[in-house]
């Protein structure tokens, strides 16, 4: 008897793997992501930055994660609506739609996208002159030394058997001028291009800019309001915490469409599914990537500066205009939260006036937008990992920060990083930044660390 309940058991186990199974790994959500993800990108890259439609789905297709769906996805473009609509297998559908300033939203539920009643040109249109100087002509700067020629060849080449580098602009500031820049057919000086998680550093710096003025400080609680509660322990979750990506919560993400990051973009208010996650280790112990850390810190510079609208004044008055930055897209949740994980926008030449505010530690002009230490705050390094709080730094013993020294990369440099090889590379000792863009999908990636080290070997110490 007993034995003929074993072997039932066992039949049965299968089945109760795959049910558990597929109540987690939902197929239907992951292609949903897909579906979503490919719409928002094309959309974003053909109504916002002006690119080809066609191309943009083919590079988009052939990232490693959305790769294996490429031949069950279709998309179709409404140029007059400005909308983008994707299909998998004809059962999934995803839909983006432009709106002049905001970028593209989603349609994700019942909520119609959140839209900021802001006076967009009064923005932009700053009452003084930028603190920062321009850093270059209004035509394309053409490096005038022939190393630095080859190493934007370099850059450009798609590697042998490849084409999937797909660099789009190359822009190198020494000692406060562009030296050198080359963009890809159809991109421009004006042109914004996505930096996906280039945005987190800007969120580093509205914090470091609240921090200044004594509204935030890394050592604070974060204050969540999910996390009041007397016996949760995500009250000890700090600011700093978030930063370093060490919060405990369960955010880790790997973007195949399962992984909590990739629900959170599915979802209507993307910081209040943050919130939800529940603690799976000590704040402060343990490191994973985690997008949705710094969704939580957008979350709470809308709640410290006081909403959606405010929140987008503070980014324009307290950090894009004193830079000079011009050419800049923020994208919002459909509940008017700073999507801070991702998905902002900006020209090549303007991505490099931001790297210039921390190549200066927060002061331009005779100004100072952020404390002089945050620099050396953003750029340590946490735990064993060479991550710091909203940058990637060689100030670290860790593996990635090795290679690139062994590369030749100074120990204190730092980086804006984003997907596909987005890249802002800040480099003190030798007064440079570089900013590399592009969709790199193949095994050999951006060629990146290359470009660093030949501009710095074409550059004077």
């Amino acid at each position: 008897m007993r034995a003929r309940i074993w072997i039932a058991l066992a039949a049965l186990l299968p089945v109760t793997v795959v049910v558990i199974a597929g109540s987690y790994f939902r197929a239907d959500k992951a292609a949903r992501f897909m579906a979503d993800f490919v719409a928002h990108n094309v959309c974003i890259r053909t109504f916002v930055s002006g690119l080809d439609a066609d191309a943009n789905f083919a590079a988009i297709a052939d990232i490693s994660n959305v790769r294996p769906w490429r031949h069950v996805l279709s998309y179709r473009i409404d140029p007059t609506a400005k909308v983008v609509e994707t299909s998998v297998m004809g059962l999934v559908h995803g839909q983006a739609t432009f709106h002049p300033d905001f970028g593209c939203t989603l349609r994700l539920g019942s909520r119609p996208p959140y839209l900021l009643r802001s006076d967009f040109d009064a923005l932009r249109t700053p009452p003084s002159p930028p603190l920062l100087p321009d850093i270059a002509p209004p035509t394309v700067v053409a490096p005038s030394d022939a190393a630095l020629v080859a190493a934007l060849d370099h850059a450009f080449e798609e590697p042998a058997g490849e084409v999937s580098r797909r660099t789009k602009a190359v822009v190198v500031v020494h000692n406060g001028r562009v030296i050198a820049e080359r963009y890809a057919p159809g991109v421009g000086i004006d042109t914004q291009l996505l930096g996906f998680s280039l945005s987190k550093s800007v969120v580093n710096a509205l914090i470091g800019i609240l921090q200044r003025k004594d509204l935030i400080q890394p050592a604070m609680a974060a204050p969540i309001p999910q996390w009041q509660g007397a016996n949760d322990l995500r009250r000890e979750i700090t600011i700093e915490h978030l930063m370093r990506m060490t919060s405990g919560l369960a955010l880790d993400e790997t973007y195949l469409g399962f992984d909590e990051a990739s629900r959170m973009y599915l979802d209507e208010d993307m910081t209040g599914y943050a919130a939800k996650a529940p603690l799976i280790a000590p704040p402060g112990r343990r490191w994973h990537y985690s997008s949705g850390s710094f969704q939580l810190l957008a979350g709470i510079i809308r709640d410290v500066v006081g909403g959606p609208e405010q929140t987008l004044a503070f980014a324009w008055r307290e950090l894009f205009n004193p830079l000079g930055m011009r050419h800049v897209t923020l994208e919002f949740d459909a509940t008017g939260t700073l999507q801070g994980a991702s998905n902002m926008l900006a020209s090549a030449r303007d991505w490099a006036r931001f790297g210039m505010l921390y190549l200066n530690k927060g002061q331009i002009g005779g100004a100072r937008l952020f404390n002089e230490d945050w620099v050396d705050f953003s750029a340590s390094a946490t735990l064993d990992t060479d991550y710091g709080a909203g940058f990637w730094t060689n100030r670290s013993a860790a593996k990635g920060a090795a290679k690139r020294l062994r590369d030749g990369i100074p120990p204190d440099a730092f980086f804006a990083a984003g997907f596909l090889d987005q890249r802002i590379a800040i480099i003190p000792s030798r007064n440079l930044v570089i900013v590399r863009l592009g969709d790199s999908t193949g095994p050999s990636g951006g060629g990146v660390e290359r470009l660093i080290a030949e501009v710095l070997s074409a550059t004077k110490e």
